[in-house]
């Protein structure tokens, strides 16, 4: 088979090799970032039980259906109530997009949190969490957070780890409940392929949140209260 008129493929078994060589040193370019960020956060994943006691949890957006918490963040919220209840974490961040006014998913899991025993007190919001990385580095440097528990499902908690840990937060991860594997599940797992590209990218040049804003004193404030 030609292409334009020219051999689709080297002629000689040294060009084939070369090509070969090329193709292989590619995709491990490819691979590279998921590699990393397994190797860097696996050792952090840890279930409820035995995650190390922290400040803070941190609760990853997810979708909301009808302003209500899709079922795969109800599944993040319900293990933050958990690890409140079990005295693991003293105050909830729950990060967030809230860009448009008719979609607020800040407070959707304030709400979520509250109906579930954790005092509105306990309960600290960021509506500018509009990727990982935002609300790493958010987390870090409006909010104060030096340690927390991150909670997302398996798919996306080694990535929030690595760019948590990238942003200066000593962090362990809950694996959240998963639903049945699902259309969502299976594609939430290809995305992370690809972002984890952009999150190896983040973590070298660390790069500010698309929204920044003055430092946030209720984080602070809440621990100060419960302790």
């Amino acid at each position: 088979m030609k292409l334009r008129g020219r051999p689709l493929l080297p002629r000689t078994t040294a060009g084939r090799r070369s090509a070969l060589w090329a193709v292989m040193a590619g995709c491990l370019l490819a691979l590279a970032p998921v590699t990393w960020v397994y190797a860097s956060a696996t050792p952090r994943v840890r279930d409820v039980a035995e995650v190390p006691d922290a400040p803070v949890a941190m609760v990853f957006g997810a979708g909301l259906r009808d302003g209500e918490p899709s079922p795969y963040l109800a599944h993040r919220l319900d293990a933050a109530v958990e690890l409140y209840r079990a005295g693991k974490v003293k105050v909830v961040l729950v990060t967030g997009d809230n860009s448009r006014v008719e979609y607020d998913e800040p407070d959707a899991m304030r709400a979520y949190l509250t109906a579930r025993g954790v005092p509105d007190s306990r309960v600290i919001s960021d509506f500018a969490g509009f990727d990982t990385w935002d609300s790493c580095t958010r987390a870090a440097r409006v909010f104060g957070v030096r340690k927390a528990v991150l909670i997302s499902q398996g798919f996306h908690i080694r990535r929030a780890l690595a760019l948590c840990g990238a942003a200066g937060i000593e962090a362990y991860g809950v694996g959240a409940a998963d639903d049945a594997h699902d259309l969502t599940w299976y594609a939430g797992g290809a995305r992370e392929v690809l972002a984890s590209g952009k999150a190896a990218l983040e973590a070298l040049i660390r790069p500010g949140p698309r929204f920044l804003g003055p430092r946030e004193p209720g984080l602070a404030r809440a621990l100060r209260e419960e302790g």
